[in-house]
């Protein structure tokens, strides 16, 4: 099971991104603007700046995500946002002995394929142990490891590099597990920046358009109801 938490961000994130915005076209300095700036003033300029797509002022706020129950498949996956800062849990220097790992729902639900999955998961921990037993060490014998072993990481982004993950990977099109992985992160960033995130997902519901054309899910208005969430 995959478990995100929020474990870091940017104090006041939306005031910081409406404070950076305002610095701009301003003769003040930044800390009399964030003195002088209402809540009503700041709801405004983030929704402006969201209107217009003006996002660099947004790369001033991070979120820090502490990730758990994910596969080494999610995990290669995930490193291909580059705008992002990574530490992942090691297995050149973290023992896998009694490694756990992922289970895809369609081969759970296979009862024959859950089988040969679960067996060669039995396998590979034997073999692993053996290897161990060798005194092969640990950065050698974890090329026997499958894709599927359980990895933990801490991942930060910026505002702006998440609204852009979250266009890419809620979208019914990206693979299961990092789909699944990404709406945990948007409704833990909801709770403390609902403003900055008020219509992020999936790049359908930000625009209101498919960008896949003939690639589509097909599930366009479906998935719009999930502004209204």
């Amino acid at each position: 099971m995959i478990k995100v938490k929020l474990i870091k961000h940017t104090e006041q994130p939306e005031k910081t991104v409406a404070m950076a915005a305002r610095l701009c076209y301003s003769p003040c300095g930044a800390e009399e603007l964030e003195e002088k700036m209402t809540d009503e003033q700041v709801e405004k300029l983030v929704q402006k700046i969201i209107s217009m797509g003006h996002a660099s002022t947004m790369e001033h706020v991070t979120f820090t995500f502490a990730i758990e129950g994910i596969s080494r498949v999610l995990s290669h996956q995930l490193v291909r946002h580059r705008i992002a800062s990574y530490s992942q849990q090691s297995q050149r220097y973290v023992s896998e002995h009694d490694f756990e790992y992922i289970l895809p729902p369609s081969i759970a639900q296979n009862p024959q394929a859950k089988e040969k999955f679960t067996s060669l998961m039995d396998t590979i921990r034997k073999t692993y142990d053996e290897l161990a037993n060798m005194n092969i060490p640990k950065e050698d014998a974890r090329y026997v490891l499958a894709n599927a072993t359980e990895t933990k990481i801490l991942a930060t982004f910026n505002a702006r590099s998440l609204l852009n993950f979250f266009s890419l990977r809620c979208c019914n099109r990206a693979q299961w597990e990092i789909r699944e992985m990404a709406y945990l992160m948007l409704a833990e960033v909801k709770k403390v920046a609902p403003l900055l995130f008020k219509n992020a997902g999936a790049s359908c519901v930000r625009t209101g358009r498919c960008p896949e054309g003939a690639m589509t899910c097909g599930k366009l208005q479906e998935m719009l109801k999930l502004r209204e969430k």
